[in-house]
């Protein structure tokens, strides 16, 4: 039997929790080297930061560039397929945007 996996799903898979949420949310700014990465999400450890790195180049979204200058430098960007995500975080920022005088408003009534 073949298990086809809803779209929100499959979606799901690939936006893996908080981490990599931030990570890409910082990686559509720019290309990021791992320090700048690690400086932006302060409490991630050096560990949980590779392994979403990983996680998300094997997905093909993020893209490792390696410079052989000495120290080695590593870049990290978006691929083509990682920008597809943009409009997702666009709909997640309008909905907060949305939702914030909403949310404050119910709590100055209750």
């Amino acid at each position: 039997m073949i298990n086809r996996k809803c779209p929100i799903e499959r979606t799901l898979e690939v936006l893996d929790g908080k981490w990599t949420i931030l990570i890409l949310r910082d990686l559509f700014t720019g290309v990021k080297r791992f320090g700048e990465l690690r400086r932006s999400l302060q409490t991630i450890s050096p560990k949980m930061l590779t392994e979403r790195l990983r996680a998300l180049e094997e997905q093909g979204i993020v893209e490792r560039i390696v410079f052989s200058e000495v120290p080695l430098h590593v870049e990290y960007q978006l691929t083509e397929r990682g920008q597809s995500i943009r409009p997702i975080f666009d709909a997640m920022k309008t909905w907060a945007l949305d939702a914030m005088p909403r949310d404050r408003d119910e709590k100055s009534h209750q």
